[in-house]
């Protein structure tokens, strides 16, 4: 009897020793899962707080040495000239121009013409030239002018604002291989739709960033050079073949003047004629009037 409850006994206490280690073991497994859970969340709401703190060490550090290579061996300069010129020849100086834009490697991205009668004619060009031929470019074009009205010539140094969107671009870069192993790794469908919201909205960034970095090189590769171009031309009127003809214009004026006085002398003879009676009478009473006048006369020289 007594072995028995002494053999009771220790079976009693390995079974409450074996529910123990069981219960411990799951809850050590649930403790394991949230902690995961919750790193994968923690991760996900501070990744833009480590974003921020990359950006920071990364111009902390990157940046004062890529800033001094940038302003040394690779400055990034966007150039843009304004020029006013008056021409001898308007169309001649454009067509001049056009060839020096294509030997140069450069293009031409807007061109305006207006013509004021054919005293004035003017035009505007827009040219793209690489930022290595600026100068020479600048000096051909001057030298088709008969003279230079207007010079004016812009620098914009963006080569600090370049080298800031090179060191965002790795932050974001960093942030999104962050994303994507968290990804991997989650296993919550709540934890992976905001995993890929904030891959998204990052994804985005980076391609905002790349896009003003391509504007930025677009521009510093290739200077904007505005012309402006005047022609001023002289009109001498041309006499026309009318105005030379000497005998076609002496038989017109014949013809009108013999016209003119066939006219006259019909418009006499329809006067007179047409008002004969009227004539008649005032040619009578002029008759008695005078012949009254007369016999006035006589009688007072006999007195």
């Amino acid at each position: 009897m007594r072995w028995s409850k002494k053999a009771i006994s220790i079976l009693f206490i390995v079974m409450l020793m074996s529910l123990s280690g069981c219960s411990s073991d799951s809850k050590m497994d649930s403790a394991k899962m949230s902690t995961e859970n919750k790193e994968v969340r923690d991760s996900v709401q501070s990744g833009k707080s480590e974003e921020s703190l990359s950006a920071t060490e990364n111009a902390k550090r990157e940046p004062s040495i890529e800033t001094t290579k940038g302003q040394t061996n690779n400055q990034m300069v966007i150039y843009q000239a304004n020029l006013e010129l008056r021409v001898k020849n308007f169309e001649q100086t454009v067509q001049s121009l056009e060839k020096k834009v294509e030997n140069y490697g450069g293009y031409i991205a807007e061109s305006n013409v207006s013509r004021n009668g054919d005293e004035q004619v003017s035009g505007s060009l827009k040219m793209r030239i690489p930022q290595g031929h600026f100068q020479d470019f600048l000096t051909d074009a001057e030298g088709q002018a008969a003279e230079v009205l207007q010079r004016n010539i812009n620098g914009q140094d963006v080569t600090e604002e370049y080298v800031d969107l090179e060191s965002r671009l790795k932050s974001k870069k960093a942030v999104e291989e962050r994303l994507l192993s968290f990804m991997k790794n989650a296993s919550k469908t709540e934890d992976l739709l905001k995993i890929s919201s904030d891959l998204a909205s990052v994804q985005e960034e980076i391609e905002v960033i790349e896009g003003k970095m391509k504007y930025l090189k677009n521009q510093t590769s290739y200077s904007t050079v505005n012309i402006t171009l005047y022609e001023t031309k002289v009109v001498v009127p041309n006499l026309d073949n009318d105005q030379l003809n000497t005998w076609e214009k002496t038989k017109k004026q014949f013809m009108k003047s013999t016209n003119l006085l066939l006219a006259a002398i019909s418009g006499v003879v329809v006067f007179i004629i047409g008002n004969l009676p009227i004539l008649i009478i005032f040619v009578l009473l002029g008759f008695l009037v005078v012949l009254n006048y007369n016999k006035k006369k006589k009688r007072s020289k006999r007195e």
